[in-house]
């Protein structure tokens, strides 16, 4: 590919959203043309897909269901968005990516690492992020953050303990793929945050 897939991962408040603008800005500076997408969502399908996932009132979908539907959504965002935008050059940057898969459906809900494995083979093919970003925040600080934008969705909905389990098996992912996954402390202020990324942002370049 001639272009780059930059992908950040984290649980709640971990401040993602911000630091896309950010990155967005601080690469078009460089000159590079910047794509931003998200998942789930980020094409049509992938936003209906988006919908269904995050419903509270769909309390009781079963956890391969919601594997299945996270995957749905990013065989779209790969067709429609991210394969042509790094064929054609340009910098993807995505919020959130399949190490969510292992975290969420994985480390959260219990699913087998295998189960997971092989969806991403079918969908992904070799396709790997070059920079994973992990924003990582103690979980307690994260919930208190994110309850602060408003009603919380059918995973923000989860008790302390799920995100406990996802926390813990990020960690576990970035101990295990250390040269795509830079952990980012970001229970601190936001410049502390954007000074982490940067740097490894110009370690990538």
């Amino acid at each position: 590919m001639k272009g780059r897939l930059i992908t950040l991962e984290g649980s709640e408040g971990a401040g993602k959203s911000s630091l896309i603008r950010y990155l967005r800005e601080w690469l078009e500076q460089r000159g590079e043309t910047v794509v931003c997408c998200r998942e789930p969502g980020g094409t049509p399908t992938g936003e209906a897909i988006r919908r269904i996932l995050l419903d509270r009132k769909r309390a009781g979908m079963l956890a391969h269901t919601e594997l299945l539907l996270m995957f749905a959504s990013r065989a779209q965002l790969l067709a429609e968005v991210i394969l042509p935008a790094l064929e054609s050059g340009k910098t993807v940057i995505c919020d959130r990516f399949v190490d969510a898969s292992y975290a969420y459906q994985g480390g959260g809900r219990g699913l087998p690492e295998a189960d997971i494995a092989k969806l991403e083979k079918m969908v992904l093919g070799q396709l790997q992020p070059n920079l994973t970003l992990l924003l990582d925040v103690p979980v307690r600080l994260g919930l208190k953050r994110a309850r602060r934008t408003g009603k919380p969705d059918r995973f923000e909905s989860e008790q302390q303990a799920f995100f406990e389990r996802v926390r813990k098996a990020y960690l576990l992912r970035a101990g295990q793929y250390p040269e795509r996954i830079a952990i980012i402390d970001s229970a601190g202020n936001q410049n502390s945050v954007r000074k982490q990324v940067i740097a490894k942002l110009e370690q990538l370049a």
